[in-house]
């Protein structure tokens, strides 16, 4: 019966490569040295460790994010929507593992989160540049947000670059302009730092798009992966208020805001908004 089972791998016929005094290894293409001595807990409480890494991976996972989006912006930019295509699935892909994330900070009760709490100051993922930066290339356009970075003169310039940028949705609008479909001027042409205002001639474009889907199909298909990405948003959005109000309940957030209540707020903003508000007129 014994036999069945190995507890050990015999590697004495691989070519296993051994030495890397003079080579690339795992380790040192990763930068592992860097990335895993990044965790500096400011005390003994054994949770502190979950709460820096969970929030150390989602800023991992955002980069890829803004990486991804930028890239399909510039294939918007090219008119190739497949390729376009292909890094928005990938977005929608990554937003699941930020989502899952909450799930695992969930697992800290409030005692154990309070227990370090005071350690943070101020400190807050209010301050997340990354998550600004991301939020300004979808769309959601607020220059009152970027004062948090003012003392951060990099990441200023990132999160401000971002707002100055036409965002996913204004590229989206451009793009439909170029193939023909009749986008208003101030669709297209506005002041990219101000927030979309929704328009009823845009949202019968897409009305059009979605009861013609076969000949409409780029236009249709891209409207879809759209909504695919702002839905796993939501779903992040969700999850992030839903865990904050379990760990800590209506308490004011570290960096100041109301906390749930000021992540309840974001729950209604939009993207897209009209490949949103077309689904009830169809």
């Amino acid at each position: 019966m014994s036999d069945q089972f190995k507890t050990s791998v015999d590697v004495s016929g691989e070519d296993i490569h051994w030495d890397f005094k003079d080579a690339m290894s795992y380790g040192g293409y990763l930068g592992l040295d860097r990335l895993l001595t990044a965790q500096k807990c400011l005390t003994d409480e054994h949770d502190e460790m979950l709460f820096i890494i969970i929030h150390q991976v989602g800023e991992l996972w955002m980069k890829l994010l803004i990486h991804e989006v930028e890239g399909g912006i510039a294939h918007l930019r090219d008119d190739e929507i497949g390729p376009a295509l292909k890094m928005f699935a990938r977005v929608s892909r990554t937003q699941e593992q930020l989502i899952q994330a909450w799930d695992v900070l969930a697992t800290m009760t409030p005692a154990d989160y309070l227990a370090f709490r005071d350690a943070l100051g101020q400190s807050s993922g209010f301050q997340s540049f990354q998550y600004r930066t991301l939020e300004f290339r979808l769309g959601n356009k607020n220059a009152a947000m970027a004062r948090v970075h003012a003392d951060n003169p990099p990441a200023h310039q990132m999160v401000t670059r971002a707002l100055e940028l036409p965002s996913l949705w204004d590229e989206t609008l451009r793009l439909l302009a170029r193939k023909g479909y009749d986008i208003p001027a101030e669709a297209v042409d506005r002041d990219w730092t101000q927030p979309y205002k929704p328009s009823g001639k845009v949202e019968d474009i897409w009305r059009d798009i979605y009861h013609d889907s076969e000949t409409h199909w780029e236009a249709y298909e891209l409207g879809e992966k759209l909504v695919d990405l702002e839905h796993k948003f939501q779903q992040w959005r969700f999850n992030h208020m839903k865990t904050v109000e379990r760990i800590i309940g209506f308490r004011r957030g570290t960096g100041g805001t109301s906390g749930v209540s000021y992540l309840v707020k974001a729950l209604d903003l939009r993207f897209f908004p009209e490949i949103w508000t077309v689904r009830t007129t169809l």
